[in-house]
């Protein structure tokens, strides 16, 4: 199979890219089990990429069921170094309107039953996660929305991203308190992405797409699940336009990332007498090191 540096991920509306061609399925197993689909494999741009529907393509799976490690593990394998997640998020801004787009910089982490790490089982690892997104790659990303004129919306270049654990939205409580702390958007399911795509020393990048104002807003009673999915057409089709330039951009000039050392100080492991079973287990991410 021809190299693919590229990933990306599809979350609610974004099942497929329609753009991708000579495409292939491909079935991954991981370490982790395996990913939410399979792998579509195709070419955009004149570039292989790696294309996952984060929910499976018929939207089966809850936020917390996801399999995060295998779906970053899949995106190893298939040798992906940049990864482009494209998500659905409530605006906790008012100047951050449905349709928005807004490539957040940091993150806030509310969920509870997550596994975010590769690591344990006789190897520790901490990696660095002050800054959760890779900026080269998020400034790519940033100029590639700029470029593009979309009608209706307005680029935001930074944000932090609540992520909740789920499947319910948040209370008016819990909605004005994160807006207390100076939040942009909330979701469900990019923080663990990040930390995973960090520990794979993958350069990870988010596409938030606001679907709607989160429950704080006075006129949220009258938003009705027809305008919310009117909203998710809308940025599916956004998102194929924004990722296919990103790529595009990426293609030409792929930038330097200090997500791709992640590990170089992180792990605390003498691997030398670290679990046989373990080093086998995570291997696609330690042979630089061992």
């Amino acid at each position: 199979m021809a190299e693919t540096r590229i990933g990306i991920i599809g979350g609610s509306g974004l099942y497929k890219m329609d753009a991708l061609k000579n495409i292939e399925e491909v079935q991954v197993q991981t370490p982790f089990g395996s990913p939410s689909d399979a792998l579509i494999v195709g070419t955009l741009e004149g570039t292989r990429v790696a294309f996952l529907a984060r929910h499976g393509r018929n939207h089966t799976l809850l936020p917390s069921e996801l399999p995060f490690r295998a779906n970053i593990y899949a995106m190893k394998q298939l040798g992906v170094e940049y990864l482009i997640s494209a998500s659905a998020v409530g605006s906790l801004k008012k100047e951050v309107k449905p349709l928005d787009l807004v490539v957040p910089d940091q993150f806030i982490d509310r969920t509870k039953n997550r596994v975010s790490t590769f690591f344990g089982e006789g190897i520790v690892a901490h990696i660095a996660f002050g800054d959760p997104i890779c900026k080269n790659l998020a400034g790519v990303v940033a100029d590639a929305i700029a470029s593009l004129n979309l009608p209706d919306v307005t680029l935001h270049r930074s944000g932090t991203y609540v992520c909740m654990e789920g499947p319910a939205f948040s209370t008016k409580a819990e909605s004005n308190l994160y807006r207390s702390w100076g939040a942009t958007v909330i979701g469900m399911t990019n923080l663990p992405e990040a930390k995973l795509a960090r520990e794979a020393e993958i350069a990870y990048a988010t596409l938030a797409l606001a679907t709607d104002y989160d429950c704080w807003h006075p006129d949220h009673d009258n938003v009705t699940v027809d305008m919310v999915i009117a909203n998710l057409q809308r940025n599916a089709v956004n998102a194929q336009k924004v990722i296919q330039e990103t790529v595009r951009r990426l293609s030409e000039n792929p930038p330097p990332s200090d997500a791709h050392s992640a590990l170089k100080y992180a792990i605390l492991t003498n691997l030398e007498k670290a679990p046989a079973v373990t080093k086998e287990k995570l291997g696609l991410l330690l042979k630089k090191y061992m």
